[in-house]
């Protein structure tokens, strides 16, 4: 199962080739993983299942590394891109988060982030608690595909 983070893009995420830059791209998975994983400040607006992180909570995620593979350059379009977020690892202290950035046809880019749980104060990493294992579990799934070039 995979979450789904509907994204419309801004005329400025365009570089000077007139597609999204890469740097927008990295903007783009980090909206979706924002709105995936932290609950909203708003109690009215939506909550997914995942959004398990609250402001003050003493619970920092960091994030340790980033992969991406871009498969097509992406138009500045009027409709929004869905970007698709999983978790393929869950570890003791974090996570490996897969994403594909597409539209109802085409692929664009794929990548992963890992993610590490780490308490606010001692800025040390903290095992991932079980309430977050638990809401987190059943988006589990396979690890990014990855070409094999470079």
């Amino acid at each position: 199962m995979r979450i789904h983070i509907s994204l419309q893009l801004r005329w400025g995420d365009l570089d000077a080739y007139n597609h999204v830059n890469n740097v927008e791209v990295f903007r783009l998975l980090e909206e979706a993983r924002v709105r995936a994983f932290w609950a909203p400040e708003n109690p009215q607006e939506e909550r997914p299942p995942t959004a398990v992180f609250e402001r003050d909570s003493g619970l920092l995620s960091l994030i340790a590394g980033h992969r991406i593979e871009y498969l097509l350059p992406i138009d500045y379009r009027g409709t929004p891109l869905d970007v698709q977020i999983w978790l393929s690892r869950l570890g003791g202290a974090s996570a490996e988060i897969g994403y594909e950035i597409r539209d109802d046809e085409t692929l664009y880019a794929c990548a992963s982030s890992t993610l590490v749980f780490v308490d606010a104060a001692s800025m040390r990493p903290r095992r991932i608690p079980d309430t977050v294992r638990a809401a987190w579990e059943p988006y589990l799934g396979d690890a990014v595909a990855f070409s094999q070039r470079g």
